[in-house]
């Protein structure tokens, strides 16, 4: 049997042997949980199966969608790779620290911007509770000795801390600024990259299956540069676009990888154990031929096929299986969500909520109000079923119904003036508590904040981000 099937099914047998479907039980008392975030880069809204994916099967990611609950209105607060991450890793909208750019490629010039010290991040607050946290993969929140991932909670890391990097392999090493690094030190590496990111995860989880765990697993792909190996590229003959083909052998690797993990999960007899986050950093951009689907826009654009992602939350035994929840979540729930599961105080200061009751039905409710954005000179904001969105090729805000129009075409201002004046003022009155940009759009440089309604070019949807 394929290796790729093989996991796959040591996944599904491991939920089908711990009894989970529909299940909302506890986890095994007195365990704190692992926590296992994984992200993608630059991935189609509508490129998994469980998304309605046709022409590439990623059977491991519709397994762990299967085990856990599909957030079927899942966003992140960033179009763009950094800003997501920082969101992410402190549970706070970005802009309110002033990170509201990418950071700039590795460099002499970008040395002294990255993720602020003084926000305070997950690993961090995890090691201090006795966790033991590992990164592989993507870092991008900033490339000075200061803010690297072991200045910044992890206790190992693999990977590279610029935006983009190629997949190799890369035998001979590199001694730059964007080198594949085991702690700080350059690496030689012979797997594909993704690939290795595989190997280096399951390393993580095989050294630290006796105690708590959190594990950061940040995939470049499906990013730029489009490589893909042979092996999952030839798979995919029927698709005549050469871009699109070589997209789907990348995809086809990062899932195969993902099922590595998950079959280490539960190799070890982890799986209730580990509550599982997946989501994209932003939606997909045109260059890396991916599929938004439905949706208006992608990367670098607060239109939905920017900022919409899939998610996904699984913890078998916890959380129900084979579910969905629809009302919006955004990345900045994780941070809240796993400090809760593992039993840690919920901070002051954060944005995000924890998911936990919402996703197990125990409450019932919207977990957020309204959902914010702000990236420059675009805006969004997301209240129940209304959108009012500014951004990159449109003319000026619009309000959306997002149950009637998921392709934001039909501006309804005219009809529910009410309804935007109410969004306008909820949007004025927190884009008043942010901060300015700490740097532009490339990094290296102050910016000051880019008002609604001054138009400059777009941020490039591709390379770099």
């Amino acid at each position: 049997m394929p290796r790729l099937h093989l996991h796959r099914l040591a996944f599904v047998l491991a939920l089908a042997a711990h009894g989970i479907a529909g299940s909302a039980a506890a986890a095994a008392p007195g365990r704190r949980p692992n926590i296992l975030v994984i992200v993608a880069d630059d991935l189609g809204y509508a490129d998994l199966g469980f998304q309605g994916g046709r022409d590439i099967p990623t059977p491991h990611l519709d397994a762990l969608a299967a085990g856990g609950v599909r957030c079927t209105s899942g966003y992140v607060s960033g179009p763009y790779c950094s800003p997501t991450r920082a969101g992410l890793l402190t549970g706070r909208y970005q802009q309110r620290f002033g990170h509201e750019f990418n950071p700039g490629p590795p460099g002499p010039d970008n040395q002294a911007i990255g993720l602020p010290l003084s926000e305070t991040t997950l690993p961090q607050r995890l090691k201090e509770a006795g966790y033991a946290t590992g990164l592989v993969g993507k870092w991008h929140l900033g490339n000075g000795a200061q803010f690297q991932p072991q200045s910044r909670g992890f206790d190992e890391f693999f990977g590279f801390l610029g935006g983009a990097h190629g997949y190799g392999p890369f035998p001979e090493g590199d001694a730059g600024p964007n080198a594949i690094r085991r702690g700080r030190d350059p690496v030689a590496e012979r797997e594909y990259l993704t690939d290795a990111f595989a190997r280096e995860a399951v390393s993580f989880i095989d050294r630290h299956a006796a105690a708590p765990f959190f594990l950061m697993l940040t995939f470049n792909a499906v990013h730029t540069p489009m490589e893909a190996p042979a092996r999952d590229a030839d798979r995919f003959a029927a698709i005549t676009a050469p871009r699109r083909r070589t997209y789907a052998g990348m995809l086809a690797a990062m899932d195969d990888a993902v099922g590595q993990v998950t079959a280490a999960l539960a190799d070890r007899k982890l799986v209730e154990d580990t509550l599982v986050f997946f989501i994209s950093d932003n939606g997909g951009p045109a260059v890396n031929a991916s599929s938004n689907g439905a949706l208006r826009g992608q990367k670098a654009t607060t239109w939905e096929g920017g900022v919409r992602v899939p998610f996904v939350v699984s913890w078998p035994g916890t959380l129900p299986a084979g579910t969905t929840y629809g009302e919006p979540v955004i990345q900045l729930d994780i941070l809240p969500t796993a400090l809760a599961a593992a039993g840690i105080a919920r901070p002051d200061g954060l944005d995000g909520v924890d998911l936990r009751p919402f996703l197990a039905r125990d409450r019932a409710g919207a977990p957020h109000e309204a959902l914010y954005w702000r990236f420059g000179q675009q805006r969004a904001i997301r209240m129940g079923d209304w959108k009012l969105v500014e951004a990159t090729g449109g003319n000026g805000p619009i309000l959306i119904d997002l149950a009637a129009d998921l392709g934001e075409q039909t501006d309804r201002s005219s009809a529910e003036p009410a309804t935007r004046a109410r969004l306008e003022q909820a949007w004025k009155e927190w884009n008043a508590t942010l901060v300015e940009p700490r740097w532009g759009r490339q990094g290296g440089r102050p910016a000051g904040r880019q008002q609604p309604g001054r138009r400059r070019p777009p941020a490039p949807a591709g390379a770099g981000a």
